[in-house]
């Protein structure tokens, strides 16, 4: 299932639609959206430096973690770093977002800026002015694709940081631009879902094509409640999840699928739900049953219910009971049909039918939505 999700961030999107895009969404109760997004990106790496991606290259968007980082995990994966500026660069948003750290350097007080990386960083000093992030991630995408009809595709480390400084009109604005451009192939982000309100987290929602969100284990969240203060067993079991991915698909169409997340010390490993997992999930949900078919009780009751409009069959005389008083009969008629209401038994009921006017000839036969206008 995530390789369906990196497959289709590899064959990106048709000429005059819109670039694929995927919202990577954790929580606080799972925080595994860091390793997933890490998974992804080394796997369009992959696909990029084997030249079976629609993309040349990979502008990544650092807020959360410095480009030393990205430089690690790419290292650890065996990926030439040396000749990493032919297909990634990074936007550095984290090292100094506000350019304070800038003016330290020019007084004198901070010696060394950036860390040294290897990777080609362009340094961004105002991660709130989105309209110049937007420019330098299109700047560095140029530079790798050159002046043809090629492709990049970019990542964004966390939309979370990007909301907590500006606005999600703001957000939303620089993701639509990035989706609509000529030269971007596909998007992925992470967002940490807890951080922000419901709505804000539909919207990112609903301008990607494909939404991964981790979930805890229906298992684990049984064995919390009893293993709350046991610190070693939620650092074990807190690497483990539920990966529940949404593709919507161009003829309209939405797939859902999900598989179990385990991260080890080799990596991430993505492993069908277990039946007992299944079974548990199951039944956290609310059984809601339907009868289709009554029973012999509700029939029987059924069929004790006195109709206005039919024969009764009981050898009497045929009385429509409709509240008002009888046209063959005077005040004592009118008394007796009262008394007849006061005594039907509760446990039979009756359905009791009003004539729309006194000109209304009484017809035990008749049925009370004839006269509706269909």
């Amino acid at each position: 299932m995530a390789e369906s999700i990196c497959r289709t961030l590899r064959d990106g999107g048709l000429e005059g639609e819109h670039a694929p895009a995927l919202t990577i969404k954790d929580t606080i109760r799972c925080p595994l959206g860091l390793f997933v997004l890490d998974h992804i990106l080394c796997q369009v790496c992959s696909f990029v430096l084997s030249h079976r991606s629609q993309s040349k290259g990979i502008v990544l968007v650092a807020l959360s973690r410095s480009p030393i980082y990205y430089e690690e995990l790419l290292k650890s994966q065996g990926y030439d770093v040396a000749s990493s500026s032919t297909w990634i660069k990074v936007v550095d948003c984290y090292s100094d977002p506000f350019g304070w750290k800038r003016k330290l350097v020019e007084n004198g007080i901070v010696k060394n800026l950036t860390g040294g990386s290897s990777i080609t960083v362009k340094l961004c000093e105002n991660v709130e002015d989105l309209e110049k992030l937007s420019s330098y991630i299109v700047e560095l995408g140029k530079e790798m694709i050159g002046d043809g009809k090629g492709r990049f595709m970019v990542a964004i480390d966390s939309v979370s940081e990007m909301l907590r400084l500006t606005s999600l009109t703001s957000v939303a604005v620089i993701l639509s631009n990035l989706r609509s451009h000529d030269n971007v192939s596909c998007l992925f982000w992470l967002l940490h879902s807890d951080l922000h309100d419901n709505g804000i987290t539909a919207a990112l929602e609903y301008m990607s094509s494909m939404q991964a969100s981790i979930e805890p284990m229906a298992r684990l969240v049984d064995e919390q409640r009893g293993n709350s203060g046991n610190i070693s067993w939620m650092e074990q079991n807190l690497r483990r999840g539920k990966f529940c991915v949404r593709l919507k698909r161009r003829n309209g169409r939405v797939r859902v699928m999900h598989e179990e997340l385990r991260v080890e010390k080799s990596g991430i490993k993505f492993s069908p739900v277990s039946f007992e997992d299944d079974l548990i999930s199951q039944s956290i949900v609310p059984k809601v049953q339907f009868n289709l078919q009554l029973s012999e009780k509700e029939r029987n009751d059924r069929a004790k219910v006195v109709l206005p409009f039919e024969h009764q069959g009981n050898g009497k005389n045929i009385q429509i009971y409709d509240g008002r008083k009888p046209l063959d009969a005077g005040e004592e008629g009118m008394k007796n049909a009262s008394e007849r209401v006061q005594a039907i038994d509760s446990s039979k009921g009756e359905i009791i039918y009003f004539r729309d006017s006194d000109d209304e000839m009484p017809d035990s036969d008749e049925d009370p939505d004839d006269d509706l206008d269909i």
